[in-house]
């Protein structure tokens, strides 16, 4: 029977698809342990409120104008006019957690634009586990009631346990954000107060995409598939991830920002996030149809088109809509990196560079398939700096018989990628998926522009068994005692917008033509330590730091590193006496 796609959304629209792979011992989002999130224990926090006969007030994130955002809902703002923070006891006569469970039609759309962190909470509610996971289920109005909270994020590599209080903000008598469409359940927008506290405010989740809340809530990682480029199996993919409780959702592209949240002559809504709350094949007039249930998370809006309410049996037509899936999965090898990134370009080479080692070929195809993803980390919090996602990319290169040392200019002028991700573009994520043959492999993480900073995790990936090692790159030789003028000659010739000061990258340089060739986590301790508030590097401070690493030098750390070469197992206790040597 021929077959066709189509959808059958409920309240509107909504797709976007994930996968999720099983480890053999279970999902990836699994019981792993849990930070406390600025060193708040809940438990602690709610027992001392307990004790003391009082509600709990976060300090941390206080019921004030900054913890609701910096611009558009800052001081002033007409948004925000008249607000107040209450709690749900002081809104409603019989405030609950949950109430009949925690379903997709308790997140409605507030006045905040987070419909992309909605769309993956909605799709959160599709599985209990995931779910458990992240809304505790250990709190409640009811018995050792303190007005605190809690609710568990995946950030960055670890998961962490985010305590808030349950002050929410209220405008005219109704939540100014999300809400049930109970009228006094509250766990919706008691989790989108902790997502904000984690990421500065609630104007700082303004903005996204879903994909970010799918990482957030389970830890795996998201493919995206454009639905012209589809690949044949697309819904056996779907199919597996559903059955595996993988978070789904869609959108439709937008050419411009006229575009932005237009409705469509069907009632689809362009540039917004929904979620993929159920598929189903069924035949009808001889033909095998594939059904996606969609959801708007506005809770209105709905969907006028084949198999809405209103759908007539005999005018069924495809569904052609939905443009972007993303599948989302948790492989059973996993490994995490955490560093800066410099920039490409003339500057490429001198980024972080992770080696890769694929071994075992796929059972059913030829080459190792694996899937790498590249995040920024921590660009929600610097919104209210004016600063935004960097554009961000890798490309991979094949090694054959080089040396287990940091790559230098001359092997990139020569060796072409054996593969790259698909775009460099702004998005906290980057995520591929490869196949390559067995054999070694070089990561190179990097920004679309030259002498652009920030803070980010590489995680790889694979079905088959991998391994991936970072490129420890430490060496002290040819030092020397410059004299001042030396100093301010060295510092002159890499200075090169003449600014008086130098950023991360030429600080780099200036130390290697000093002698001084340290890896990355070095020279991110030494920009931590001696860059201004601009993250840049004064003549002053470039010569305190020359004077530190001299005196490493002076009391006998080569010696010492003499020793870390003969035996390996000393290396970290070196490392260790760097770091701490150069932050002192």
């Amino acid at each position: 029977m021929a077959k066709r796609l189509t959808a059958m959304p409920e309240y509107g629209i909504s797709a976007r698809v994930s996968r999720q792979f099983q480890r053999r011992r279970g999902l990836g989002a699994g019981r792993a342990s849990v930070a406390p999130f600025q060193g708040q224990r809940w438990d602690q926090l709610r027992d001392q409120c307990l004790e003391d006969g009082c509600l709990f007030e976060d300090s941390r994130f206080p019921a004030i104008s900054s913890s609701l955002g910096f611009k558009e809902l800052g001081p002033g703002s007409s948004k925000t006019r008249g607000m107040q923070w209450l709690r749900p006891g002081e809104i409603c006569a019989d405030p609950q957690f949950i109430v009949g469970g925690a379903t997709r039609t308790d997140i409605c759309q507030g006045s905040l634009g987070d419909c992309w962190l909605l769309a993956a909470i909605a799709s959160l509610t599709m599985s209990e586990r995931l779910m458990s996971r992240v809304v505790p289920s250990d709190q409640g109005f009811e018995d050792c009631y303190a007005g605190i909270f809690h609710f568990q994020f995946w950030q960055f590599g670890e998961w962490v346990d985010v305590v808030i209080d349950d002050r929410l903000p209220v405008k005219d008598g109704e939540l100014l954000f999300v809400h049930s469409a109970e009228g006094n359940e509250f766990w919706s927008a008691l989790l989108e107060k902790a997502y904000a506290k984690l990421n500065g405010s609630y104007e700082a989740l303004s903005g996204g995409s879903t994909s970010e809340g799918f990482e957030d809530f389970t830890g795996g990682v998201t493919e995206c598939y454009d639905l012209d480029k589809a690949p044949k199996n697309l819904w056996r993919l779907l199919t597996q991830g559903l059955a595996r409780s993988s978070l789904m959702g869609c959108s439709i592209n937008i050419t411009s920002s006229y575009d932005m949240e237009a409705v469509t002559s069907r009632k689809l809504v362009k540039g917004h996030a929904y979620s993929v709350t159920g598929l189903e094949e069924v035949e009808y007039d001889g033909q095998l149809v594939r059904l996606v249930r969609i959801r708007n998370p506005w809770g209105q809006v709905e969907w006028t088109g084949a198999w809405s309410d209103k759908f007539v049996m005999h005018s069924l037509a495809t569904w052609h809509k939905v443009e972007h899936i993303a599948k989302y999965s948790t492989p059973k090898e996993l490994r995490t990196w955490l560093t800066s990134l410099f920039g490409c370009g003339g500057t490429f080479w001198t980024n972080p560079q992770y080696r890769l080692r694929l071994e075992d070929q796929d059972e059913d195809q030829e080459g190792c398939t694996f899937v790498v993803g590249l995040m920024q980390k921590g660009r929600r919090k610097v919104k209210r700096q004016g600063k935004d996602l960097l554009t961000v990319g890798y490309a991979i290169y094949e090694l054959m018989g080089t040396p287990q040392v940091k790559l230098n200019r001359s092997f990139f002028d020569h060796h072409a990628s054996a593969a790259r991700s698909e775009v460099f573009i702004n998005m906290r994520e980057v995520c591929s998926r490869h196949r390559l043959p067995p054999g070694e492999y070089l990561i190179v993480p990097s920004t679309f522009e030259p002498n652009e900073e920030a803070d980010f995790i590489l995680r790889v990936f694979s079905e088959q068994p991998s391994t991936t090692e970072y490129v420890e790159c430490i060496s002290l030789t040819n030092i020397f005692v410059a004299s001042c003028d030396t100093c301010q000659q060295n510092f002159r010739q890499f200075d090169a917008d003449n600014s008086g000061t130098m950023n991360a990258y030429e600080m780099r340089l200036v130390l290697k033509e000093a002698g001084f060739q340290l890896n990355d986590k070095l020279m991110q301790t030494i920009s931590l330590r001696y860059s201004d508030a601009s993250n840049t590097v004064d003549f002053d401070n470039y010569v305190s730091c020359l004077i530190r690493l001299e005196s490493m030098y002076r009391i006998g750390f080569l010696d010492f590193f003499s020793l870390v070469l003969q035996r390996h197992h000393f290396v970290l206790l070196s490392f260790q006496f760097l770091m701490l040597t150069m932050y002192a």
